[in-house]
């Protein structure tokens, strides 16, 4: 005999479900069943984009802190290089080994809050997590040291950085980047092969590579379904093109190959640290840059790598001191328009685990 139900709608959130800000899904059921989602965006909406072109370029370095606020650092790069761009400024050769250097210290940082709220998510509360942030909170010490900030950076400027690394810092980083091969090592003994884990991941939440592919997927959740894709390598801008590394893919596309990739990028992350540290330069932090930043007439796309997937600040300059035009191309936006087709037809309990392995910021969603 078929058992005939009726569909119901519920809401989860608008509250924090699952993420970094207030995000809401309306979703329709049929028993435990997902048959639909809607996702209800602006929460977290602050006018972010038409703010910015009423202020003038500089100060719109500490909005991009805003955005995605565990990639600050990542963030500061793609806009200063936009601007850069524009106003062909050089970067000094040790500036941009600096910044290479922050920007994979927070790619680690972004990806241990990304695992370790995933893990929450999944049910083993708390303590994976507070495994990561005891690593992130040793990169967070860095990044105290150079701006004296903890969680909005402001570190990059037009040219350069703002400051020099000071002498403690270095001495810290090469500690860490010893230490941290093995702490990952240590999260992969934990959760890599755990039953729970396996059970509730593997095969969930697939992400097929041409729907990845199609929905303009980046970072993680595009790689975790087996698009070898990294600006870092593909396109590579600063001095990325200096340093060994791989890029992981998944295979299944799948919530754990998500996670999987995103193990795998803290190690390759060490890997570019410790041959920037080893070719560090000497000489200029900050290269000559106007203290009036007024760009020529023009636009620019200009994008990196970020712990999300591709990150990038559209500038449309008319002469003047303040943008045009300003837009980000955010990578928890774009990956969050696969997220119905990854959870159709998985149960309510299954929602958190592939919600998480998406890993989004509500700041650069809203905007």
């Amino acid at each position: 005999m078929t058992l005939k139900t009726d569909h119901y709608v519920i809401n989860i959130g608008p509250q924090h479900p699952s993420t970094h800000g207030v995000f809401r899904l309306r979703l329709t059921l049929d028993g435990e069943v997902i048959i639909d989602v809607e996702p209800i965006f602006g929460y977290l909406h602050r006018g972010m984009e038409k703010l910015a072109e009423s202020r003038n370029y500089t100060k719109n370095i500490p909005l991009t802190d805003r955005l995605d606020y565990l990639s600050s650092m990542i963030n500061n790069q793609a806009y200063c290089m936009a601007v850069e761009d524009l106003m062909k400024i050089e970067v000094p050769e040790r500036a941009q080994y600096i910044r290479v250097i922050m920007a994979e210290l927070q790619r680690i940082s972004a990806h241990l809050a990304g695992v370790g709220f995933f893990l929450n998510d999944i049910g083993a509360f708390m303590t994976p997590m507070l495994y990561m942030f005891r690593e992130r909170e040793k990169i967070v010490e860095l990044f105290d040291m150079v701006c004296g900030q903890r969680l909005n950076y402001n570190y990059m400027r037009f040219g350069g950085v703002a400051m020099d690394l000071p002498e403690e810092f270095l001495p810290a980083l090469k500690k860490l980047l010893n230490e941290m091969p093995g702490f990952i090592n240590e999260y992969d003994q934990l959760i890599t092969t755990n039953e729970i884990v396996l059970a509730r991941c593997k095969g969930v939440g697939v992400l097929p590579r041409e729907l990845a592919i199609n929905a303009a997927t980046a970072g993680p959740v595009l790689r975790g379904s087996g698009i070898e894709w990294d600006l870092r390598k593909k396109r590579p801008y600063s001095v990325y093109d200096r340093f060994q590394f791989d890029i992981p893919t998944g295979e299944n596309g799948d919530t754990y190959d998500r996670y999987m990739v995103r193990l795998e990028e803290m190690r390759q992350s060490v890997r570019i640290l410790k041959q920037a540290v080893e070719q560090l330069p000497d000489g200029e932090y900050i290269g000559k840059a106007p203290k009036l930043i007024r760009p020529p007439a023009g636009e620019t796309y200009t994008a990196v790598e970020g712990a999300k997937g591709e990150l990038g600040f559209y500038v449309v300059a008319d002469g003047s001191e303040n943008a045009y035009r300003w837009h980000v191309r955010a990578p928890s936006l774009i990956n969050l328009t696969a997220l119905r087709e990854m959870v159709i037809g998985w149960k309510v309990a299954d929602l958190m685990a592939i919600f998480g392995s998406i890993d989004i910021v509500m700041g650069e969603v809203d905007r």
